[in-house]
């Protein structure tokens, strides 16, 4: 089996693979990206997730790493080495693939979204991926596999977060869909600030994108709370949360 591990700012996104070309992830799991884990809490950690979701870590052969935060990508993948003798393939957006960038400071993350998109959707013509992640991304591909452009603006829970710490009367807001656009107490107000505000940008970059590129783009919603906003507008054709790992995925195969 393969296990791909998309090491994000926020979270740790795994999925465990049949190692072959097969996208069916079998199991798929999170955990926060914390850097100050030692080596040998890493290790109890990945076991445990093992034992909870009974895989049994001789059956992993292969392991493919993807990162945006360089100072965990050597723990982690030292932690998997002490359980399973295999060093993990460390991809990165110089890593062969079919896709056709120029970039120098393209994330792997991104990488990994505009080669699922090609790969899994390339009939779709223009096709933009909306990571809602630390950072809400926009990666836009062509039907050639040329990457047209990315956009990249604050996350959803990153400005939340600096709202709330920043106010000394706000505890801990919810992030749910309102029951109206113009709220009554403050958790509703600024649930829609949240929900509707970023729903409305979301929305608008996507109208522009169409615009500038005089098409209309085939939208895939991943990251951890894309499952929030793909439901409220009509704008996102198709919602995977595991797009990112799939990428990864198809990464691996181009690199072994």
């Amino acid at each position: 089996m393969l296990l791909t591990i998309n090491i994000g700012n926020s979270s740790i996104r795994f999925g465990l693979f049949n190692n072959n070309y097969n996208l069916k992830c079998n199991y798929s799991w999170i955990i926060n990206s914390n850097p100050h884990r030692s080596l040998d809490e890493y290790i109890l950690l990945f076991r445990n997730i093992y034992q909870q979701y009974g895989i049994f870590s001789k059956k992993i052969q292969n392991i493919v790493i993807g990162s945006v935060v360089p100072s965990l990508t050597s723990i982690v993948e030292e932690s998997l080495y002490e359980i399973h003798k295999i060093k993990p393939m460390i991809v990165d957006r110089y890593s062969y693939s079919p896709i056709k960038h120029h970039s120098h400071q393209l994330g792997t993350d991104l990488y990994s979204n505009a080669i699922a998109a090609y790969t899994l959707y390339k009939n779709k013509n223009t096709i933009l991926v909306v990571d809602f992640g630390t950072a809400l991304s926009f990666t836009c591909i062509d039907k050639y596999g040329k990457l047209k452009g990315i956009i990249i603006t604050p996350g959803v829970n990153s400005s939340l977060t600096s709202l709330i710490g920043n106010t000394a009367q706000l505890s801990q807001i919810e992030l749910k869909k309102p029951s109206s656009i113009l709220g009554q107490y403050t958790e509703t107000c600024i649930q829609s600030g949240m929900i509707y505000g970023y729903l409305s940008m979301v929305e608008g970059l996507i109208n522009r994108v169409n615009q500038e590129l005089k098409t209309n783009c085939f939208v895939i919603a991943t990251g951890g709370l894309s499952h929030i906003y793909t439901p409220l507008t009509n704008k996102i054709h198709l919602k995977d949360k595991l797009h990112t790992i799939k990428g990864l995925k198809i990464l691996f195969h181009c690199n072994h």
